[in-house]
């Protein structure tokens, strides 16, 4: 059965991209909705009434509303066909998720909205955690002796791992040169055709720690949650 899948989010490069990536490499039809456009209202007064008061939001058939990046993965992985039916594999791509998306504070925030001075400071406080969380990760890609962290083919908790490990080569391109099996996971991802294109094809984040910007069809908007 093929339902009407709506991928709400803002101007940012944050937790709907693993989705979106997800999207891409499933071959899965999705719209691409800012939230001023799908709700018609400024983001303050839809949040009291949004679940988790947070998106991304995953609108299924214009009925069911999926919110959390995570619980949208594991809902396109079953779409799609590729879930991992194996309990124990399962488990230890769910820690793999979970491990991954907890990079999330404060990288993401830092590279998308962090400018000067404050930019530094949080570079540099978050960059124990940062190499603490990537030896975690080099560790288990490690272990496992396959191309991604579960199978020869990405899943759901490798397209989370990977939007963390790209977006932490604009806030330091440094960090990942330190961890060569991380380094070729992101090259073997962003072999993948489907993926290649996404990622060719997707909104520019730039003028990082100065004044962030996303280019959407060619113009540069601020990032953040209001409509410009």
């Amino acid at each position: 059965m093929k339902h009407k899948l709506e991928l709400i989010y803002f101007k940012m490069r944050a937790l709907a991209e693993a989705p979106r990536l997800l999207f891409h490499y499933t071959n899965t039809e999705y719209d691409d909705l800012m939230s001023w456009d799908y709700y018609d209202k400024e983001w303050s007064e839809v949040k009291p009434n949004i679940p988790f008061k947070q998106l991304p939001m995953l609108v299924v058939d214009k009925e069911h509303e999926i919110c959390q990046s995570i619980a949208i993965m594991t809902f396109t992985e079953y779409l799609a066909g590729i879930n991992i039916t194996d309990p124990i594999l399962n488990a230890k791509a769910i820690a793999i998720m979970q491990s991954a998306q907890e990079l999330f504070m404060p990288l993401n925030p830092t590279v998308n909205f962090a400018t000067g001075e404050k930019f530094i400071k949080k570079r540099d406080n978050m960059m124990p955690f940062l190499l603490s969380r990537f030896e975690d990760l080099e560790k288990a890609i490690k272990d496992n002796d396959k191309t991604f962290f579960i199978y020869d083919e990405p899943r759901a908790c490798d397209f989370t791992a990977f939007h963390h490990l790209d977006l932490s080569k604009l806030l330091d391109p440094s960090i990942i040169k330190k961890f060569p099996r991380l380094e070729k996971f992101l090259d073997d991802m962003m072999s993948i055709q489907s993926v290649k294109s996404y990622l060719e094809s997707r909104p520019k984040l730039i003028d990082v720690s100065v004044e962030p910007k996303l280019v959407i069809d060619g113009v540069a908007h601020p990032t953040g949650v209001k409509k410009t």
